[in-house]
Formats: structure tokens, sequence, C-alpha cells
């Protein structure tokens, strides 16, 4: 059994040890010299940010090709590379950019479109693919035991909240073959192992949980909020933090296009959607800032199902063949209210929610309580997404509901929604 799931997983790029993360550790540095300009203008990132030369650096950088890139993991530092320039050139000034030169834009869609994913700062590009351990005999489930590899600001705070996420994704990652056992046991209707498996992924999840509470540890809500989320923010829904249009990828000669992308986001996180999908949790928030009726179908799927796209295509295509294999919740669903598979199953969902209890405690302080705080270096003139946050005068109850996420959410009733959907998914009677 054991054989034929690694098996599958590889197909899909997923790891039954490292889950969606890398199976070798990401590359620090591009080995050909080639593309010394980019790890030049990346590494003193925080720097140029701060001189205010981000944009001069990667206005002089050559066009260069992607010809020379050899593996994945070049391409996967390409990708990281070009994303942390792209969202330093458009918020690394008083106002935002909304052009972007074809140094970047050229190279960056080839390889984005080579990964099979969006040409922005996705979240996989600022965690997954971005750290590096810090000890000989690491624990990766640990924060302490990891560093980042690129940083806007170059800040222990940035590189906490980062390596938080890789931490919950490597325990994460254990949860996986565990999830996809649970549906064999379920077709061969064993239920003690069904039972086993839940509780297991109860446990699991409380982890999670714990491991996400220690954000607090070292990443203070004021520098997460007033200078490292406006790097995180995206093009799309953005027109209140300066980009009404979203951005034009230049990619000279008179070629480019307007494109609007959304931020990095933990909804881009393949394994938060493996869980839903696994216990049958269908969302059905769109976390749109305002009302937009083109789709009838966006109405089902929404956000959730969108942010599927800021995923690498096999990651994707992971989640798809879950979709069309999960059975857990029916064959619970299936037994008797007061029945140990059912008690098992409604634990794992309220773990979840609970889970998503525990990110929205964390978005209230780091984003709306500290929305009220001023910077340390506050420029009136500035204009990003803290900002765009900060103007909303007093950000009572009634205004959070205005409060953009980096994705271009409306954060907070998309959250509790999405929260409410997955409680609702436990089922006491039949």
């Amino acid at each position: 059994m054991r054989q034929t799931l690694d098996t599958d997983l590889e197909q899909y790029r997923v790891s039954s040890e490292n889950g969606f993360l890398p199976d070798a550790l990401p590359l620090r540095k591009m080995p050909d010299p080639y593309y010394s300009p980019w790890e030049d203008a990346v590494h003193d990132l925080p720097e140029r940010i701060q001189s205010g030369s981000i944009r001069q650096t990667v206005d002089n950088l050559p066009i260069l090709s992607t010809s020379k890139l050899q593996g994945e993991p070049e391409w996967r530092r390409a990708y990281v590379i070009l994303a942390y320039l792209t969202h330093a050139y458009i918020w690394g000034g008083e106002k935002p950019k909304d052009i972007l030169p074809p140094s970047i834009s050229c190279p960056f869609l080839e390889i984005s479109s080579y990964l099979e994913l969006p040409p922005c700062a996705t979240y996989i590009a600022l965690s997954l693919w971005n750290y590096n351990i810090q000890s000989r005999d690491p624990d990766i489930t640990d924060p302490d035991s990891l560093t980042v590899n690129t940083s806007f600001t170059g800040t222990k705070d940035e590189e906490w909240f980062f390596m938080v996420s890789v931490a919950i994704e490597a325990r994460g990652a254990k949860l996986i073959p565990l999830m996809l056992q649970a549906i064999h046991a379920s077709n061969i209707n064993n239920a003690k192992g069904v039972i086993t498996a839940l509780n297991q992924l109860s446990d699991g999840l409380h982890e999670l949980g714990r491991i996400l509470e220690r954000m607090y540890e070292k990443c203070k809500p004021s520098a997460f909020f007033h200078q490292i989320r406006p790097f995180l923010a995206g093009s799309k829904n953005m027109a209140t933090a300066g980009l009404p249009n979203g951005v034009f990828y230049d990619q000279g000669e008179g070629k480019g296009k307007w494109h609007q992308y959304s931020g990095g986001s933990n909804a881009q996180s393949s394994l938060i959607q493996t869980f839903d999908i696994f216990l049958g949790v269908e969302h059905s928030a769109t976390g749109e800032t305002k009302p937009n009726s083109s789709s009838q179908s966006q109405g089902k799927t929404g956000y959730i199902q969108d942010m599927r796209n800021y995923m690498p295509g096999p990651h994707r295509r992971f989640l798809e063949m879950l979709t069309r294999l999960s059975n857990v919740r029916s064959y619970a669903m299936s037994h008797k209210s007061d029945s140990s598979v059912r008690d098992a199953y409604n634990g794992a969902i309220m773990a979840l929610g609970q889970f998503r209890d525990k990110h929205i405690q964390l978005v209230s302080r780091y984003i709306i309580m500290a929305a009220r705080t001023q910077p340390s270096n506050h420029l009136p003139g500035k204009l990003n997404l803290a900002t765009a946050t900060s103007q909303m005068k007093g950000l009572s109850e009634k205004s959070k509901k205005g409060v953009c996420g980096t994705g271009g959410t409306d954060l907070i009733p998309f959250l509790k929604q999405t929260r409410d959907t997955t409680k609702a998914a436990a089922s006491y009677a039949d």
C-alpha cells in the first residue's frame, strides 16, 4: 500500500515525506553566472527598497533568456527571484507602479508558463520555494530551524512569517498519506481504518494550530502590517491601493498586456485545500470585495477554487484527483449519528474549524488591530495596501467588511464564512 501511495504522489510532485514542499531544499542562488544580474538585484533587495533605488535597478536589468535554466530547482529559483522583483518594483515606491518593464515581464511570463503559475508573488514563491535550514539535523516542522532565502525587508518578522507557513506545510505532509489511506479504507468498508485515520488527522490539525500560534513569537503585528503586507498585495481589486487597472506587463516592441492577479495568500496552500476536499467541505464564499454577477459558476466555487490557479500545475491536478476519489464524508454519513465513524469524522471537521478560528484571530490581530497603529517611518503621501486600509476611519465592526486581503478578498467576512462552512459540514443527526 505504501509503495502504491508513493507512486501515485510522485506524478503530482507531492512527497510522502515533504508533502507540497520540494523533495530537496530550494536553491539559495542560481548556479549559472549568466543569471548574476537577477541574483545581484535581489541579494540587496531590502536596501534597494529602503533607498528607493529598486526601480532603477530593475529598469537597468538586461532581458535574460530562460534557455539556460536547467532542472526544476533552477526554474523555481528563477520564479522566486522574479516574483520578488516584480512586487518590489510595483510596491517599492511612494506610489505603486502599474507598468512592469520587459526585463522582468519577458522572462517571468515564460517561467510562469513553464511552471503553470501566474507571474506574481504567489504563496509558493514566498515560502515553499524560498526556505533553507539553519542546522545540520533540522526539524523543518520547527520554524526556528528555518531561514528565508529572499526577503523584501530583511527582518526577522518577515522571515518568521513565511517560515511558520513552511513548518505547517512540513508537519501537514505526514497527513497526506494518512488521508489517502482513509479513502482506501472507506472503499473496502474498513471502518476501523477510517476511524483511526480520522482521529490521527484531528490530532495533526491540532498540531498545525499550535504551530500557527507560534506566529506571535517573532513576528510583530505592526511590522507585518506596515512593512511586509504591502509587498504581498496583488494587482486585482487594488483600486484603493493605487492599481485601478492592474499591471501592464510590457514585453517591448509594442507588445504587452494588462493583468490583474491576486497577491500571496494562505488560500493558495494546496495542503489546506486538501483538508477541505478530503473532508467534503464545499465553500461557496466568493471572496469578492464587491458584488460580481458576471459568472454564475463562481457563486459555487468562488475564490477558493480560483486560488488553485496560483498553485503549481501538478499540485492543482492532485487536488482534482482527490476531488474525484474523496469518499470519506459520504462514508461517514452512511453510518448512524451515534456511530464511532461519525464521531471521528465530526471530530476532524471540528479540528479543521478550530484551525480556521485561530487563523481568524491571527488576522484580526495582524491586520484589523495593526491597522490602527502608525508605522515607525510613516510618510503621509505613501499609497499601498497598508495605508489604504489604515485610512478606513475607526475600523468599526461595520467597516471591517471593507478590509481587503492581499488576495483581493473582502477579508473578515470571507474568512468567517469559510470557517462557518467548515464547521457546518459536521453532522450530528441522521
